[in-house]
């Protein structure tokens, strides 16, 4: 982490200074323009007695101010962009700092009925989601949400290579993020893709050489008038001509020019996105996979988004009252604009759902590359499939701070389930939210938050967090049978990692001891593996009756009236309770 945070600081520093230095740029380009502005007017004033000289006064005037205003742009362009990459460094900084709790959490996605997305702290305040997010746009935010509750075990290597490489191209990371940012979509990609999909032209292609025509003739009308060949009055008659062939079209241009309008900032602010992607050698598989998917024979997306961007603006000139006059009366300006528009739509629109998802994508993987980077530390888990077990060495949780953190071992093989018994506080259900993301991670790609980590492949499902609903009317306890019965519904057909965080706990203690052991021999009948936390020490006699259950605990002591947590995962049943004792402690009881 450290090592990170210094390249976070020093490339801060590095950018602000780039912004002080632009800055400092425009504010001379600001002085600049003024004094051009002054010295062409005053330049004019004195030769106004002379037209010829005062001609190319202005004319030199225009020029060099326009030169100005156009660098003046540019460099502001390069601040703003720079200012954006001094913001990243600032964000991950801070973040590192354990300062995140701002940032979006995610909780939209988060979904009760999910295999274990309540339970984790996957979405939420202070959330797994909300500590590694980065993405900057609403489809890349919806894809690593859903990477995160995909529970995909299949070709976790090639997710591995893709992110361990994007993890490495630390400037290029920050680079898509600083683009992005800049991106404000007002419509959904969604419905943008499939406005193209559905939309229906209605210029034929013959009418795309109207326009053409028209140009002919105009200017030939205007040459003849000049030369005094013809009336001035047939450049009226034209230009009324032109108006009425334009009419014809109109409401249908309007509502094209409607639609456009409301997707121009998407396509060209994903531009410079698709023309950094299109730029970058990729090596790996996958990102090799979603670059190709963006790229045609003939021409790059990120030009062919820029020419549907220049098409969008040309028709927008229309809201100018004499361009749209003079246009469409001698040129057809409207037609010719939007025959290109929906040229480019039938060449294009099909392709436009995987240019934007490789952008979400690549938004996305980001936020896992960026994890990565920020966590050296951490190990990808090797992936096994010849033996059936997870073995982890000095497994943590990863947003707990590693110098205040216990780590504990975990080997468990396929099949075998662990009832973890242990005092309140002394660390079971951080250990299982720890078992649980280690596998969440492992899954998506991710280094595990570990010294060493051998990970058979599997499926997670939880039940730790049930609460009744007035709403439904449904009571805690029904609420808990539900969730019990949707792990048992759905664990028929594929393996599955089982944790539970206290079996029954809405029934009493007699029937709850009963319902747990059957619940617990169902369990081990099937082809799942998992890990039970209980207070109830008499499920622990089921170890004698099977053999793929085994007990383990976590301990307290109390020495000189204080309590004392060592939070290590031991072999065995826990002895040692401490509810009376925190009662009395609290003054409770």
């Amino acid at each position: 982490m450290s090592s990170s945070i210094n390249y976070y600081k020093q490339q801060k520093d590095t950018y602000f200074n780039l912004v002080q230095n632009r800055s400092k740029q425009m504010r001379w380009l600001s002085i600049l323009r003024l004094a051009i502005f002054t010295l062409t007017g005053f330049g004019v004033y004195l030769s106004r007695s002379n037209w010829q000289v005062a001609t190319i006064i202005t004319v030199v005037g225009i020029v060099a101010f326009l030169y100005v205003l156009l660098r003046y742009n540019s460099i502001k362009k390069n601040r703003d962009f720079n200012r954006a990459l001094v913001t990243v460094n600032e964000d991950e900084i801070k973040i590192a700092s354990g300062d995140f709790f701002d940032r979006n959490d995610g909780l939209k996605h988060q979904d009760p009925n999910h295999f274990y997305s309540l339970d984790i702290d996957l979405f939420g305040r202070g959330s797994f989601f909300q500590f590694i997010n980065r993405t900057t746009i609403p489809e890349g935010e919806h894809k690593l949400a859903a990477a995160l509750k995909a529970n995909n075990i299949a070709q976790i290597t090639t997710r591995q290579e893709a992110i361990k490489e994007l993890s490495a191209k630390a400037k290029w990371r920050q680079y898509f993020t600083a683009n992005s940012s800049f991106v404000n979509v007002e419509v959904p990609e969604k419905t943008i893709i499939k406005w193209l999909k559905n939309y229906n032209p209605f210029l034929s292609k013959a009418i795309q050489w109207l326009p053409l025509l028209f140009i002919i003739i105009t200017t030939a009308i205007l040459g003849l008038t000049f030369f005094k060949i013809l009336n001035p009055e047939f450049i009226g008659y034209w230009l009324f001509i032109g108006l009425g062939i334009s009419g014809i079209y109109l409401k249908k241009i309007n509502a094209l020019s409607a639609g456009v309008d409301r997707v121009k900032d998407t396509f060209r602010q994903y531009v410079l996105l698709l023309d950094l992607i299109e730029n970058e050698n990729f090596t790996s598989a996958l990102l090799k996979q979603k670059k190709k998917q963006i790229e045609l024979e003939h021409k790059k997306a990120s030009v062919i988004f820029k020419d549907f961007s220049r098409a969008i603006d040309a028709l927008d000139n229309r809201n100018n009252m004499i361009g749209a006059i003079f246009g469409n009366g001698f040129f057809l300006t409207d037609i010719k604009n939007s025959y290109r528009i929906e040229k480019w739509i039938v060449q294009y629109g099909e392709k436009v759902s995987h240019w934007f998802d490789a952008i979400s994508f690549f938004d996305a993987y980001n936020s896992l590359g960026g994890f990565v980077f920020n966590h050296p530390e951490f190990v990808f888990p090797e992936i096994k499939t010849d033996h059936q077990k997870i073995k982890i060495q000095d497994l943590g949780h990863p947003m707990l701070n590693k110098n205040k953190r216990v780590d504990n071992n975990l080997h468990i093989n396929n099949h075998d389930f662990f009832i973890v018994t242990g005092a309140n506080m002394a660390g079971k259900s951080t250990f299982l939210r720890s078992v649980a993301l280690h596998i969440v991670m492992a899954n998506v790609g991710l280094p595990v938050c570990a010294a060493k980590a051998e990970y058979m492949p599997v499926k997670l499902i939880t039940s730790m967090r049930t609460s009744d609903s007035l709403v439904e009317d449904s009571s805690y306890f029904f609420a808990e049978l539900t969730r019990l019965k949707y792990i048992v519904d759905t664990i028929k057909d594929t393996p599955y990692f089982i944790v539970l965080d206290e079996i029954l706990k809405g029934t009493n203690s007699v029937d709850k001891a009963q319902g747990s052991k059957k619940f617990i021999e169902k369990l081990v009948a099937s082809q799942a593996t998992g890990i039970i936390a209980t207070h109830d020490l008499s499920l622990c006699d089921i170890e004698e009756q099977l053999n793929q259950v085994h007990n383990y605990y976590f301990d307290a002591e109390i020495i000189e009236d204080e309590l004392y947590f060592d939070y290590k995962f031991k072999k065995g049943i826990c002895e040692k309770m401490n509810a009376s004792f925190l009662l009395k402690k609290m003054n409770i009881i």
